[in-house]
């Protein structure tokens, strides 16, 4: 086999992701699919797609790589990519394929893969509440990026005499069916709720929920359209945010939610407008599910305030800190007894969800608990501002190591408390940082909070400043 056209950029940490078709082809998709074809080693395997430009090519391939590795492939279409772990964690399907970029602007595309992983680990069994979609057993793992470019590296591929078959399902009434599962809908107040699906998958979505549930939707962008013509698919990004805060507002909504492209990652607007850091809406669903799972562990990475292990102490869960990354996340509720875990990113995992994130479970959960609690969104979260917490600042490296950075930080903090679970977290009693390097980009990201904003502005500057002189 030939495969030394193929970008090895594209094999990242949890997933493959380039431009495409520059850096991701129609080859690399084959290739990928042989691979996974030879590590999944049995059929069947869901493949599904959402709207970005260049699916149905890179559909095809990994389709014919899968098919040619002897492995059975179902196709279930354009979904989003929650409707694929769905597939693997409770149907009949041995592994998982999505193509997708997620959040990546409009040139890129790429694959998160899954594998089906049994039996549920001892420490899960008995806690697991009684739910009969959860019968399988089952969990996943994610299949990362390097490993497919590991086994392209060192594995050969024989052509089979046997090629695998492939067939289409519509899975949609059975995923409607268990995402409706995680709230009570009869609890469910009539809001007013502004969805902006960016022009990505809650636009196919929220129309198949909503008819469900007694609340009023006002949409935007809910057309498909991998171009994105209305802002970008990253939520995060200031010019996403403006629509849907200026709507709220002007329509006087409960609260507004923001997708991005696979609709696995969602943000909070309340309902004076103001955007929900993901570390907060995270505390807003643990204590809904803590209430009804006491004493489980919830998972959360470095990078959250510390507010979120002391909310989880406080309500009686167990807190389970992981590096960033949401496979990180979802491997430490796997582990350690966790209900449900979360980032900053806007991922949102759930043990009865095979572990998987949903960004749709998230938002059931959160209409069911403003309903419950009779309270606005903007009154519920004044309880969790406690600390002076900015955004994550990104430096470029410039020539010098991530490593080598971190280490003159750890010097210059020594008297801190420190651990390298994730970079270097150095903590006092008044403030902490997180610096580590990024998983995707030649960057470093750095993270402050402190407990009063001037404090926070006092150290943030410190901070960032003596990076900036190991410049020098």
């Amino acid at each position: 086999m030939d495969t030394s056209g193929i970008n090895k950029a594209i094999f990242k940490n949890y997933d493959i992701r380039g431009i495409y078709p520059a850096d991701l082809n129609g080859e690399a998709a084959y290739w990928t699919g042989r691979a996974l074809g030879k590590m999944i080693g049995k059929g069947p395997v869901i493949l599904g797609r959402d709207m970005r430009l260049g699916g149905n090519e890179l559909f095809a391939n990994v389709l014919k790589g899968l098919n040619d590795s002897g492995v059975d492939v179902c196709d279930i279409g354009i979904v989003p990519v929650e409707a694929v772990y769905f597939a693997v964690a409770f149907l009949d399907y041995s592994g998982g394929v999505m193509i997708t970029a997620s959040h990546n602007p409009k040139e890129y595309n790429g694959f998160k893969m899954v594998v089906k992983k049994t039996p549920i680990p001892e420490t899960q069994k008995a806690s697991l509440k009684e739910n009969p979609s959860f019968s399988t057993g089952s969990t996943m793992e994610w299949i990362r990026g390097l490993e497919i470019l590991d086994f392209l590296s060192k594995n050969e591929f024989p052509d089979l005499e046997t090629k695998g078959v492939s067939t289409k399902r519509d899975i949609w009434k059975e995923y409607i069916e268990h995402v409706l599962k995680f709230a009570d809908v009869s609890k469910i107040k009539r809001l007013k709720v502004v969805v902006d699906a960016g022009n990505g998958m809650a636009g196919k979505v929220i129309p198949m929920l909503a008819p469900h549930l007694p609340i009023d939707v006002t949409p935007l962008s809910f057309e498909l359209d991998g171009n994105f013509p209305n802002h970008p698919s990253n939520p995060l990004i200031p010019e996403s945010q403006e629509e849907i805060t200026q709507k709220v507002l002007a329509i006087g909504a409960d609260l507004g939610v923001i997708f991005d492209g696979d609709a696995d990652r969602l943000f909070f607007v309340d309902d004076k407008g103001e955007f929900i850091r993901a570390d907060m809406t995270l505390l807003l669903l643990a204590k809904k599910l803590l209430e009804e799972n006491p004493g489980a562990g919830v998972a959360y990475n470095v990078i959250c305030s510390r507010m979120v292990p002391e909310k989880i102490k406080e309500w009686g869960g167990v807190p389970l800190r992981a590096a960033v990354g949401f496979v990180n996340v979802a491997n430490a509720m796997r582990e350690n007894n966790g209900v449900m875990g979360g980032e900053l990113s806007g991922h949102y995992s759930f043990r009865d969800n095979g572990f998987a994130d949903s960004g749709f479970i998230a938002l059931l959960i959160i209409l069911q608990m403003i309903s419950e609690s009779g309270q606005k969104l903007s009154e519920i979260m004044e309880s969790f501002q406690k600390y002076a917490k900015g955004d994550e600042v990104n430096f470029s490296l410039e020539g010098l190591s991530a490593p080598g950075v971190i280490e003159e930080v750890s010097k210059r903090y020594a008297d801190a408390k420190q651990d390298r679970l994730d970079g270097l977290t150095f903590e006092y009693p008044d403030w902490w940082a997180n610096v580590r390097a990024s998983n995707t980009e030649p960057l470093l990201r750095v993270t402050i909070e402190a407990n009063t904003p001037e404090l926070f502005v006092l150290k943030k500057d410190e901070l960032l400043g003596f990076i900036k002189s190991l410049k020098k």
